[in-house]
């Protein structure tokens, strides 16, 4: 009789490190690159529409960009000062000589294109930055910005991560993220066939959406086919609407085990070939409101690994191509 992690391996292997049952970024970086690649977080001092007014003022119910990123929460130093910090610090921590800038907080596609031409070339300018991360709203990615970004595809490794949380415009009308679901079909379709990765984050835990929903959006990536998802928690921060929300009781959030039972329901139906770039969300504990358990990431991919175990299942055991 099979090991519930043999059952997987054919013809699915070629995707997931042994034992994990789903496309880990860190295994797909060390399959691209043959040694560990480690991504550095960089502020490029981007603002967001969603806070500029052009959008609107609050941004996002669950938004403080100094809960997302370090650089946030210090003052703000020059690029080659971040990557040299980052590269120092990353290297001594975990021993690897490659590494991914990632351009995180804020909205990094929202400028002129010279002036994101000149942020993205400082990004990639040392050699061992092997390659380019870029987070950003699907309603920031008019068509000179594309084709900026097709140039730098042309030059390096691309990804651009797309924020849309959820397909459900009723969700995002709650979360306040100023755009619906057909601004982020409208970048992808424009976006594709241009050199780079595409890339979504999406939310399990809002309010009001059932198993059914989140599955929904699942199925929706998978039909888009997108090359990369991260799955994070809903998690208040300080300083936040939701924060208040959470404070009076009225939004609950999900203990460490309704998420687990949610992302694995979520994994089932992703297509193998897709990198999961990250399972939870959380924020240093001077900023995080609740749950508590998303600090702990060991005890929560612990847990994940275990509900896939216990239901011998895999990334893809639902997917229908």
């Amino acid at each position: 009789m099979n090991s519930p992690v043999s059952t997987h391996q054919s013809p699915l292997a070629d995707w997931f490190d042994a034992g994990w049952r789903y496309h880990a970024y860190s295994f797909y970086l060390r399959q691209q690159y043959g040694a560990r690649v480690q991504r550095i977080s960089l502020d490029g001092g981007m603002s967001c529409p969603n806070r500029d007014g052009r959008v609107g003022f609050e941004g996002c119910i669950f938004c403080d960009n100094r809960s997302f990123s370090p650089s946030r929460r210090m003052p703000q130093a020059s690029l080659a000062t971040q990557l040299e910090a980052g590269i120092r610090q990353v290297r001594t921590r975990f021993g690897c000589e490659r590494f991914v800038a990632y351009l995180q907080p804020s909205t990094n596609t929202y400028g002129s294109v010279t002036q994101l031409r000149e942020l993205y070339e400082q990004a990639i300018s040392r050699p061992e930055i092997v390659a380019l991360s870029i987070g950003t709203r699907p309603d920031c990615v008019p068509e000179p910005v594309l084709d900026l970004l097709g140039e730098f595809a042309r030059r390096t490794s691309l990804t651009v991560e797309f924020g849309l949380q959820t397909m459900h415009d009723r969700s995002l009308t709650w979360l306040r993220r100023g755009h619906d679901y057909g601004a982020f079909l409208d970048a992808i379709q424009r976006a594709r066939g241009r050199g780079f990765r595409l890339g979504a984050h999406v939310i399990l835990g809002i309010p009001r959406e059932t198993r059914e929903d989140m599955r929904a959006t699942a199925r929706e990536l998978a039909r888009l086919d997108l090359d990369a998802v991260k799955i994070h928690n809903l998690y208040a921060v300080r300083n936040t609407p939701l924060e208040e929300l959470v404070n009076r009781g009225s939004v609950p959030l999900w203990d460490r085990l309704e998420f687990v039972h949610a992302a694995v329901d979520f994994l089932e139906l992703l297509p193998p070939r897709m990198v999961v770039e990250r399972v939870g969300g959380t924020a240093p504990p001077e900023f995080l409101v609740a749950p508590r358990w998303c600090r702990d990431r060991p005890g929560l991919l612990t847990a994940l690994r275990a509900e896939l175990l216990r239901r011998d299942s895999w990334q893809g055991k639902l997917w229908h191509s």
